[in-house]
């Protein structure tokens, strides 16, 4: 069990930091955790404090920042609070990120005046997606450019009172695939958009890789048309690869021409392979030959 906040000494301090601090630098540390605490005992608020004064450094051992952290949080009731926070952004990261944008352009129509910002108006925003399901997860579909084959009836049913946490999107009718790779009005998903980032293995010499999502629509079309051509929707269609950018070109084919795909892991041995081909009952399979190269 972690020491609480009050009990871990300059000594514990300086012990964790093995040979990468000094004992006047432990000594800083010690005084500006015990001044955070005095200002206020609250631990979330404590543990924020530490993190903007930057007590902590990025070289400093990992065992010290661990000690410093479940010290802080020692008391901290999990069932009741959650896990114990590590990480608070600032006003303006908040208001970059997914979430952050949305509360900022619906949470003053559907708070009011109540809303204040994506920090302070968390809790109040989490409640509202609760209890108003319906407004909440329609905004959420439009910011995904979710588009239905076949539109819900509703966004969540709570007539069957056998299934206590309701039917959600009853009667939709989607391809997940068409859903990632349509252009957008969304200024997140334009065609010029980067879809994917990566980096041959092996090669961290080379430049990182990127794809637009016209680029990758396009690759993602071929691979869906050569399904469509020789298989029925609904046939299972194995892929058998290493996690490249081709594997997912594949997958995303798949999934657009209407078949199902089945991720087998390329560090299967044959006869597992087999097995799950059989269970699947898989009409194709993507693989790639490795090449073994031979020195005498």
């Amino acid at each position: 069990m972690a020491k609480r906040l009050g009990e871990v000494a300059l000594e514990d301090l300086y012990k964790a930091g093995g040979s990468t601090i000094s004992i006047e630098e432990a000594t800083h540390i010690y005084q500006a955790i015990a001044a955070s605490k005095a200002s206020d005992p609250d631990p979330r608020r404590v543990w924020k404090e530490v993190v903007s004064r930057r007590v902590l450094k990025p070289w400093h051992p990992h065992h010290l920042h661990q000690l410093v952290y479940y010290s802080v949080y020692a008391i901290w009731d999990v069932s009741i609070n959650g896990p114990p926070l590590y990480w608070f952004p600032s006003l303006d990261e908040s208001k970059i990120t997914n979430l952050g944008r949305i509360m900022e352009i619906h949470g003053p129509k559907l708070l009011g005046t109540s809303y204040k910002d994506p920090i302070e108006s968390f809790s109040l925003f989490l409640k509202f997606s609760v209890h108003h399901p319906e407004t909440y997860w329609s905004i959420v579909l439009e910011e995904l450019s979710v588009v239905f084959q076949k539109s819900p009836s509703c966004i969540l049913d709570n007539s069957n009172k056998l299934k206590p946490s309701g039917a959600w999107l009853p009667g939709a009718v989607l391809n997940i695939a068409e859903c990632c790779l349509l252009p957008s009005t969304h200024p997140t998903k334009e065609d010029n958009s980067c879809a994917l980032v990566w980096r041959e293995e092996g090669r961290d010499d080379l430049d990182v890789n990127r794809m637009t999502l016209k680029e990758l629509r396009e690759q993602v079309t071929v691979v869906a048309n050569a399904v469509d051509a020789t298989f029925s929707k609904g046939d299972a269609i194995a892929i058998d690869m290493p996690m490249t950018v081709s594997a997912v070109v594949i997958y995303l084919g798949i999934i657009l021409a209407g078949c199902v795909a089945v991720s087998i892991a390329d560090s299967f041995a044959a006869k597992e392979i087999e097995t799950r081909l059989r269970v699947s009952n898989a009409k194709a399979i993507f693989t790639q030959i490795q090449k073994i190269q031979i020195r005498s």
